[in-house]
């Protein structure tokens, strides 16, 4: 099984971004990478860097998220997300051909809610530690190695965590994640929570009307899928009922050290696309939205709302936000009430989606 899958190529490619020169030399590029960090843009006078910098973000996606977050019918909220449009300054240098870093993920708890907020106070932090920095040719593969590494020491951390409690905790987690490198989506996902892209393609019909496509980022890990399935009976483990053991319904996920001995994993699948000027947004939520709304549907609730007359009147929660503009209230709009009709529509579950527009 293939972990580095990529989306297939779009049928329209964007602008390409050029990648910046080499500085001419090591002390020069450290200079640039601190004046990244600072966010200061004082000129220091080096012929060419100024030039460098600008170049490097032309053309690059405007990305903006918005959160909805519904208990449902769950005596506990589980779920946790982070959003992080951009998270350049988090760490302390960036690769020179990298302008811009930004993360969004959500976390879905299970047998506690300790597991899932761990991993969205943490998870993102020891990514930005790891995250590659400098000179390099093969910055795809670094990075994906420093999203497998991000995540084994995520799970190892809160494991000793927990196994250090009195009684040891038994919470666990899936994590659907995604960082954005300039213009390119590394989903890296644990479990039932989901990620789906909305691509407007045009169609052979006249007048060129365009309609979407929903592109899976992320792959679902359960008991049931064959793969899954083998590894854990070859771990000694056994699946009753779609279920680890008779009782985890996932089969890779941060925590539930005590399933970890039966083929239980926390190395995430990960999947690479490139945003096009015909990608519209980015729907990450966890499986209570999923277990009423197929990708499909929910990629069109969304476009249907965003196509609506008026997104004051639609939530309440939008008109409490003047500062936004239209264009922004409608996908707030969107966002809201995507979560609402999943609760309206029977899921007793907790609901957490993060609606992620993407404009160029």
């Amino acid at each position: 099984m293939d972990l580095f899958d990529d989306l297939p190529e779009p049928t329209q490619t964007s602008a390409q971004v050029p990648t910046a020169p080499k500085s001419a030399s090591k002390e020069a590029a450290e200079e640039g990478r601190l004046k990244r960090k600072r966010e200061d843009d004082e000129c220091d006078g080096k012929p060419g860097e100024e030039e460098i910098k600008k170049v490097c973000k032309e053309g690059l996606p405007v990305l903006k998220g918005y959160v909805a977050v519904r208990r449902g019918e769950r005596e506990e909220m589980q779920d946790a997300h982070v959003l992080h449009p951009d998270m350049s300054g988090c760490l302390p240098a960036l690769p020179q051909q990298v302008s811009r870093l930004s993360y969004f993920a959500v976390f879905d708890g299970h047998g506690g809610a300790r597991a899932s907020r761990y991993a969205a106070e943490n998870l993102h932090h020891n990514l930005a530690k790891k995250f590659p920095s400098g000179e390099m040719d093969n910055l795809d593969k670094l990075v994906k190695k420093c999203l497998l590494d991000t995540f084994r020491q995520t799970d190892d951390d809160f494991l000793k965590k927990a196994s250090s409690q009195k009684p040891a905790w038994k919470d666990g987690s899936t994590a659907t994640c995604m960082l954005v490198v300039d213009d390119l989506v590394y989903v890296a996902n644990l479990g039932d929570s989901r990620a789906v892209l909305c691509r407007m393609e045009e169609t052979e019909a006249a007048g060129g009307q365009r309609k979407s496509v929903t592109l899976a980022l992320s792959k679902e890990h359960n008991p049931t899928i064959y793969e899954e399935r083998m590894r854990i009976q070859k771990a000694g483990g056994t699946v009753r009922d779609g279920r680890v053991l008779g009782v985890l319904e996932v089969s890779r996920s941060i925590g539930d050290g005590q399933y970890k001995r039966c083929g239980v994993i926390s190395t995430p699948d990960l999947r690479r696309c490139q945003l096009t000027t015909n990608d519209k947004f980015i729907i990450l939520a966890c499986d209570g939205l999923f277990k009423v709304f197929s990708a499909d549907e929910a990629v069109k609730y969304v476009l249907d709302v965003l196509q609506s007359p008026s997104p004051l009147q639609q939530e309440t929660s939008v008109e409490q936000k003047p500062a936004l503009t239209d264009e922004e209230l409608r996908f707030e709009s969107a966002c809201q009430q995507l979560a609402s009709e999943a609760v309206r529509r029977g899921c007793a579950d907790n609901v957490t989606v993060i609606l992620v527009s993407i404009g160029f």
